[in-house]
């Protein structure tokens, strides 16, 4: 009854917020604790660690890029049926895509460990650089299974109306995270590993919490006796099929920056692509969270076929979004320095090419949020075919576009020209999909 009650609620840009804010603070906060590991490293051990931390990271989207479409496609199809009043049949679901993940967890950790050695070893890596990686990845696969349920956790929170949870989570995720990488990297001199365990603990708090959470009955979702039904498995994996095509050729792109990088400035340059990523990556988290936080909204309306509310939440998200927009890239262009001298000091070689680089990207800002919204609400919509085109064409087919052509013209500021082209070209699809469907749904 206390759900219902909230999706009963006007659909006003107070309300929406309300149920969004807690998921966007999450997820800032997610993002700002991945940068403390950038922060540590770069400071107490320096920028050939930092560098090694953004080269293992194709490997670690990959790991979780199947953890992530099931999260996200199953957050989907369960809060579907529980709009359409099948509640017994959405828990048994969502325990079975719960189980799923564990397995997949433990497959993706193995084959995870199996192959790093021989990846890095054909990147032609200075001993060092190659060292660091096999180190930092080496410790972070170990908490394989507890960063994907994390993954699901953080969702199926905000699904059942804990987003607030879900958002304490993440912040004392954070602040172990913090405090661990001090007195592993400073206090107990554990290196680049010290990193990686604290940020798997960090991580794991989520999932903890989760299992408790979702383990009592009262809980809107809760575990039940799962029955394995292979189109939930199927569906989820085709709603969420956009989301693990983002985390698949966001790893692809980032190895193609690092080749760029490593071809015109060195090693260098692929510290300078890590601060970059760790900016673009905190003001793309406003976008995600208010996407994740509105998703549940969306698919429960979708379910009970209340094409008004549908309407006005998608009017509202798009001006919720283009403030966020403006407010990002004027912040980014304003405390570019500040933002870049954290990670790297003015008389280091990575300082330079990080403030140029970043300059560029935060053109790209104006874009991203309406693309990510326009995938994440398709992705809602259970229409994950329309949500993977969006993505793979975004994060992959205009990428690869602007990473091959722009640099052949404009050498290192080609590359950084890439990732605003590749957004504007992307804005022009989603502008392009959301109109094709907007008498389907009725938004």
């Amino acid at each position: 009854m206390e759900r219902s009650n909230v999706y009963e609620k006007p659909v006003t840009i107070k309300n929406i917020l309300r149920f969004a804010v807690p998921t966007i603070a999450m997820t800032v906060f997610m993002s700002f604790y991945t940068m403390v590991d950038g922060l540590f490293v770069s400071n107490l051990i320096g920028t050939d660690a930092l560098s090694a931390i953004n080269l293992t990271a194709p490997i670690i989207q990959l790991v979780t890029a199947i953890s992530t479409m099931l999260a996200t496609g199953g957050s989907a199809v369960i809060m579907k049926k529980m709009g359409e009043q099948k509640s017994e049949e959405a828990k048994e679901d969502f325990t079975f895509l719960i189980l799923v993940n564990v397995i997949v967890g433990i497959v993706m950790c193995a084959a995870g460990y199996m192959a790093m050695d021989h990846i890095f070893a054909s990147m032609d890596l200075s001993a060092d650089v190659e060292r660091y990686c096999v180190e930092y990845l080496s410790r972070y696969l170990l908490f394989t299974v507890p960063i994907l349920l994390m993954n699901n956790f953080t969702l199926y929170m905000i699904a059942s109306e804990k987003a607030t949870l879900s958002l304490a989570c993440s912040v004392a995720g954070g602040i172990l995270n913090m405090a661990l990488d001090y007195v592993f990297i400073a206090g107990l001199g554990m290196g680049i590993s010290g990193a990686a365990i604290a940020t798997g603990l960090g991580y794991s708090v989520t999932a903890i919490v989760g299992l408790f959470v979702f383990s009592r009955k009262k809980s809107l979702l809760h575990f039940k006796k799962p029955k394995l039904r292979g189109r939930v498995l199927v569906n989820a994996a085709t709603n969420g099929c956009s989301e693990m095509a983002t985390a698949l050729v966001t790893g692809i792109i980032t190895m193609m920056f690092n080749w760029t990088m490593l071809h015109y400035v060195g090693e260098d340059g692929v510290a300078a692509v890590t601060i970059i990523m760790y900016v673009l990556m905190f003001a793309s988290s406003l976008y995600t969270g208010y996407s994740y936080g509105v998703a549940p909204m969306a698919s429960y309306y979708y379910g009970e076929q209340s094409d008004g509310k549908l309407k006005k939440l998608v009017t509202v998200s798009l001006k919720v979004i283009a403030g966020i927009s403006l407010v990002t890239v004027v912040a980014s262009f304003v405390l570019t320095k500040p933002l870049v001298v954290v990670f790297a000091r003015p008389d280091n070689p990575v300082y330079d090419l990080a403030v140029t680089g970043n300059r560029i990207c935060t053109v790209a800002l104006l874009f991203i949020g309406f693309n990510i919204f326009a995938s994440g609400l398709f992705t809602a919509l259970s229409n994950g075919a329309v949500s993977a085109v969006l993505a793979f064409s975004r994060s992959f087919v205009f990428m690869l576009i602007a990473m091959i052509v722009l640099p052949l013209i404009l050498g290192v500021n080609g590359a950084w020209l890439a990732t605003p082209a590749a957004e504007m070209m992307a804005l022009a699809l989603s502008g392009f999909m959301f109109m094709k469907y907007r008498k389907r749904y009725g938004y």
